[in-house]
C-alpha cells in the first residue's frame, strides 16, 4: 500500500478560494457571484483584487443563477458561490431552465456539502446534490478530495465550456495530493494498484479509503484505490479496467446511496460487467446535528465501514 504523506490539513473550500483568486489574475473573463456568504466560500481574495468582477447578490440564490446565465451571453465565465444546499435544492428550476437547458457556461461552486457540515443539521446537510446535478443533461459534476485538488479543479473548469457543478466542504482534511497537479476532468486517479478489490471513492471519502487500504493490507487484502473526482462524465474505461482485474467493488461517498457515485458505477457494471458491489454511503436518511466526526461514525462513512464493505463484498466474489 502506497504512503501518502502530508504536512497539513486544510478545508477544501479554501482550495476553491485559492483557485478562484488565481483565475482572477490569469483570466479576465472570470467573474464571481456570491449569495451573502463571501467569507464562508473563501471568495474574499477575488473580491479584494477584482472588485469590478465580483457581484454580491444577497440572499437571492435563484436570481444569482439567472444573472450568471445572462453574463455568459457577453462572454463572461461566472463562478457562483453559496452552500451546496442553496446551490442545488433551492435553485434547481433556475439551473435546469436557465443554465443546463441552454448550455450556459456557468460554474456552480458549492461549499458545506454533506454530513461534515456538522452542527448546522439536516436542513443544511444536503446529501442529494450529486444525484440532482448529474441527472441534468450536459452538466459536468466534480467532487475533489482535498485542498490542492479543489484548487486545481477550480482552475481547470474555467477552460471547460459548459455548465459545471463543483462540490467541496467546510472541515479540514488531510491535504495529500500534489500542489502542482494537472486536473483532468473525467479522468480517474489510481492511488494504489491492487488485485483483490476495487475501491472507488470521491470527495472526503478518498482519504478514508486510503486509511482503509492500510487496514486491509494488515489483513492480507490488496486493495486497488481510485479517486473518482469527476462523477460525470464518469471514467468508465478506468473503472472497468480495475474491476475486470479485481472482480469486486466497493464505492465510498458522503452522499445518499441513491443517485450518487455508487449508483453511477452500479449502472455501468450492470451494463458492462456485472460483479459484486457494496456501497458506503448514507442509506435513505437525512442527517442531524453533531460534530462532523460523530456524524461520519454514526452514518458509517469512515475507514472501518469501508473495511467492512470490502470484507462483505469479497465473500460474494466468484
Amino acid at each position: 500500500m502506497k504512503d501518502f504523506p502530508y504536512t497539513e490539513s486544510k478545508d477544501t473550500r479554501s482550495g476553491f478560494g485559492a483557485g478562484l483568486a488565481e483565475l482572477g489574475k490569469t483570466n479576465p473573463n472570470v467573474v464571481a457571484l456570491c449569495a451573502d456568504l463571501t467569507g464562508s466560500l473563501k471568495m474574499d481574495a477575488f473580491k479584494k483584487e477584482n472588485p469590478d468582477r465580483f457581484f454580491q447578490v444577497g440572499i437571492a440564490e435563484a436570481n444569482m443563477m439567472c444573472v450568471a446565465a445572462g453574463m455568459t451571453i457577453g462572454g463572461k465565465i461566472p463562478f457562483t458561490g453559496t452552500f451546496a444546499n442553496f446551490s442545488t435544492g433551492r435553485v434547481y428550476d433556475q439551473i435546469r431552465q436557465s443554465i443546463a437547458y441552454s448550455d450556459k457556461n456557468v460554474k456552480i461552486c458549492a461549499s458545506h456539502a454533506g454530513l461534515t457540515l456538522g452542527e448546522d443539521g439536516a436542513t443544511h446537510q444536503i446529501l442529494e446534490d450529486l444525484g440532482m446535478m448529474k441527472m441534468l443533461p450536459g452538466m459536468t459534476v466534480i467532487n475533489p478530495c482535498d485542498y490542492n485538488q479543489t484548487k486545481a479543479a477550480t482552475i481547470a473548469i474555467a477552460d471547460h465550456h459548459g455548465p459545471v457543478y463543483l462540490r467541496f466542504g467546510r472541515p479540514v482534511v488531510p491535504n495529500f495530493t500534489l500542489a502542482d497537479q494537472k486536473f483532468e476532468i473525467g479522468k480517474a486517479w489510481v492511488l494504489n494498484e491492487g488485485t483483490d478489490v476495487s475501491i472507488f471513492a470521491t470527495g472526503h471519502l478518498v482519504w478514508k479509503a486510503v486509511l482503509a487500504g492500510k487496514l486491509l493490507e494488515e489483513k492480507g487484502i490488496n486493495a486497488e484505490i481510485i479517486n473518482i473526482h469527476t462523477i460525470k462524465p464518469l471514467d468508465a474505461e478506468a473503472i472497468l479496467a480495475s474491476v475486470r482485474k479485481t472482480g469486486c467493488v466497493v464505492t465510498a461517498e458522503e452522499h445518499q446511496m441513491n443517485g450518487g457515485l455508487g449508483d453511477s458505477i452500479a449502472q455501468l457494471l450492470a451494463r458492462e460487467e456485472p460483479l459484486p458491489l457494496e456501497m458506503v454511503a448514507v442509506n435513505d436518511s437525512f442527517g442531524e446535528s453533531a460534530t462532523p466526526d460523530q456524524l461520519m461514525e454514526k452514518y458509517k462513512l469512515n475507514e472501518a465501514a469501508i473495511v467492512a464493505a470490502v470484507e462483505a463484498v469479497m465473500k460474494r466474489k466468484k
